[in-house]
């Protein structure tokens, strides 16, 4: 998330991003095109016409790389990637380990290309971003939808069968995503960038609250969608369950210290501990996953949560560490 800002077509290094009772505020994304398997909507799914970009330390821009690499579109949809650290010209592309730089436009800092979308651009600035080579155009910046998309509309093309939108658990893997989006995913952030005592103490209660509830959920199925009581093959890995995994991913390394959510840690949850591990042993996942990238960017890139920039050593973490949620459904989608 860079902290900067366009203001038509001008890029200004500082903006606010909390209300009056410090709380922080997170403005809805722009660009929300759509792209179909059947060229409906403008945007036809098709390999080498889309370019994703992203950054590993993002974990709204993770759960396209995850998705992009689970239904194996590497070949079909490029990829470049951000450097970890941001600074007054927010994201920048580099030659530093882990980033990819922007073949597509040639642009140095991610915010020039919003300008090559839209000349007089007003708005954050952030990752990811699905371009269209076609029209020369940001088709979508929104996570959630980049993810259903490249899920759903992607089929033809993909090189895995896999599907994280299964059509009997639809209506709940949306309901599951809205829930986990305010306390958990966006609470991390509220908890982390509020500027005063209430505004923290009450994200970071509703996202202990949310986790505490989902570590119940977790004790009788194995993953967030379905029920495996009912049905051992009901619960099933989806989108919802990505969209929690990589917040739980960067908890301990960084929301735990850097966002000063420390009631408890994830390794202190037995079954969101479990279930965690089991996502990242899913196979392709821990390709996309890149501690340097997500430390050095938290730490490094916000001086008003961190003056002095220095990168904690620790934690230690063991995400290979064997996993006890084999005994409590099914693994995979179809």
């Amino acid at each position: 998330m860079g902290l900067g800002i366009l203001a038509d077509g001008k890029w200004i290094s500082e903006r606010e991003q909390e209300d009056n009772q410090g709380k922080f505020i997170r403005p809805s994304t722009t660009f929300r095109n759509k792209i179909t398997a059947d060229g409906s909507s403008g945007f036809k799914a098709e390999a080498g016409r889309y370019h994703l970009y992203i950054s590993w330390a993002c974990p709204w821009a993770h759960r396209t790389a995850i998705m992009r690499r689970l239904k194996g579109l590497e070949d079909a949809i490029g990829l470049s990637v951000v450097a970890a650290e941001i600074d007054q010209n927010s994201w920048e592309f580099s030659s530093e380990p882990g980033a990819i730089p922007d073949t597509v436009n040639g642009t140095q800092y991610l915010w020039q290309l919003y300008l090559k979308a839209e000349p007089n651009y007003s708005g954050r600035v952030t990752v990811p971003v699905l371009w269209d080579k076609q029209t020369q155009t940001i088709v979508n910046n929104e996570s959630r939808e980049i993810i259903r998309m490249l899920d759903t509309e992607f089929n033809d093309i993909a090189s895995k069968n896999v599907n994280f939108f299964p059509k009997d658990l639809q209506a709940q893997v949306d309901k599951t995503i809205d829930e986990i989006y305010q306390p958990i995913n966006n609470g991390v952030y509220r908890a982390g960038f509020a500027t005063q005592q209430a505004a923290y103490e009450e994200a970071v209660t509703e996202l202990f609250d949310a986790l505490d509830r989902w570590e119940n959920v977790l004790a009788k199925q194995r993953y967030l969608c379905g029920d495996s009581l009912r049905d051992s093959s009901a619960s099933r890995i989806t989108e919802a369950d990505w969209c929690m995994f990589t917040t739980l991913f960067r908890f301990d390394a960084v929301y735990y210290v850097h966002f000063k959510c420390n009631l408890r840690r994830i390794v202190d949850y037995p079954n969101l501990w479990n279930y965690l591990k089991d996502l990242y042993q899913q196979p392709g996942v821990k390709e996309t996953c890149n501690l340097d990238h997500i430390k050095r960017h938290y730490y490094r890139s916000h001086p008003k949560v961190n003056p002095t920039r220095i990168v904690p050593k620790g934690p230690i973490i063991d995400f290979d560490a064997p996993h006890n949620r084999n005994e409590i459904g099914v693994a995979v989608a179809v």
